[in-house]
């Protein structure tokens, strides 16, 4: 891992200062993206664009800014992005591009010295490189101040190339055809965050995200990936075709890895049926589950309603504080409540269908 100290004086940090709003914001020359294409846009509050100008101009230090710094492996050309320090460096920018004042001056209309003075301003800047590993965790480490990036944004410093440009442009832009195809089944909230971005990628990964990005870094086309996360939609729209709100943000990744071929089995119809009388059981206290149920037949992902401590209470003095399965008396904190009848089998939480069983008797009727 190499880490070097550089100042760059604002002068050369506006040297070809560009903003576009699908393009990202470049400058030092056209080196630096400062906001790369499809970047979440954090925006400064006036204050804090205020201040770092002020800061400038009174001569103090900004704090340190972190570069990375990219060798293009055909070229040998060096480019570099910033990890932090992107709005203090968009507010500089701005300010010098004219797009707001500063104590009601803007900066061509400062005195020649006073434009002089933050030109030849320096700002101290980490210039990193290394391998793809060793600049994520050294991201990780730094990533302790101000707009903290997500692990994912971390990725996306370390993995940047050109199949990273176009799956952000997918899946990480407003608006975005990934966000359009997953309306209703995934969740879009913190998409500029990067949220679904890594979501899709860990579905496809298996957890191996870093793998993935590292082997298809230098793609020039999104095919895979495109076309895994349209499949797990199709197949989700296909197994369970009436859309709810509950179907929402659930990892509908890894539930076609797990389950593609036995959901694909399902009756559509019955699986209908069978979700309206659950989503209308108030045992099931766990909608979301639903879903992971019929997938699974595993009544732990609907989080069956628990007896109340007054029920428990009164089957055990019913019981006289006997166990009915093996005979032995315990005190209350030793026994857990049970279904007489079944949940599964119409039973349903309430006294009069609760029993209390010593934990080894309840754990042996749960395994069979």
């Amino acid at each position: 891992m190499k880490i070097e100290l550089k100042h760059i004086k604002i002068s050369d940090l506006f040297e070809g200062y560009v903003d576009s709003e699908e393009e990202g914001v470049k400058g030092y020359g056209g080196l630096l993206d400062i906001r790369p294409k499809y970047q979440r846009e954090f925006i400064y509050k006036d204050e804090q664009r205020a201040a770092v100008i002020d800061t400038v101009l009174k001569g103090f230090p900004l704090n340190i800014m972190y570069w990375v710094k990219n060798t293009d492996t055909e070229t040998g050309k060096i480019t570099y992005e910033v990890l932090d320090g992107q709005q203090r460096t968009l507010s500089i920018c701005q300010y010098l591009n004219g797009d707001f004042a500063f104590d009601f001056r803007y900066f061509h209309s400062l005195q020649p010295d006073e434009k002089e003075k933050i030109q030849n301003y320096e700002l101290t800047v980490y210039q990193c490189e290394g391998t793809e590993s060793e600049k994520l965790q050294w991201f990780k480490t730094i990533n302790i101040a101000g707009e903290k990036l997500t692990d994912q944004e971390l990725r996306n410093a370390v993995y940047a190339g050109p199949w990273l440009t176009l799956v952000k442009r997918d899946f990480s832009k407003r608006g975005g055809r990934a966000l359009k195809l997953g309306d209703g089944y995934v969740d879009t909230s913190h998409a500029d965050r990067q949220a679904l971005l890594e979501k899709v990628l860990a579905w496809i990964s298996k957890g191996s995200i870093e793998h993935y990005m590292s082997v298809h870094q230098n793609d020039n086309n999104t095919l895979e990936l495109w076309g895994y996360y349209s499949e797990v939609i199709e197949w989700t729209k296909t197994v369970f075709p009436t859309k709810r709100k509950e179907m929402r943000g659930l990892p509908w990744g890894e539930y076609f890895n797990n389950y593609k071929d036995f959901g694909l089995s399902l009756d559509p119809k019955l699986s209908e049926k069978r979700i309206s009388i659950l989503m209308a059981d108030e045992d099931v206290t766990s909608k979301k589950g639903i879903y992971h149920y019929l997938l699974s037949e595993n009544e732990r992902y609907l989080s069956i309603r628990s007896f109340s401590n007054r029920d428990k209470r009164t089957a055990y003095e019913k019981q006289k504080g006997t166990c009915p399965s093996c005979g032995k008396h315990f005190d209350i904190e030793e026994m857990e409540a049970d279904h007489i009848t079944p949940w599964s089998k119409g039973g349903k939480t309430i006294a009069e269908n609760c029993q209390m069983l010593c934990r080894e008797c309840n754990r042996r009727k749960s395994s069979v």
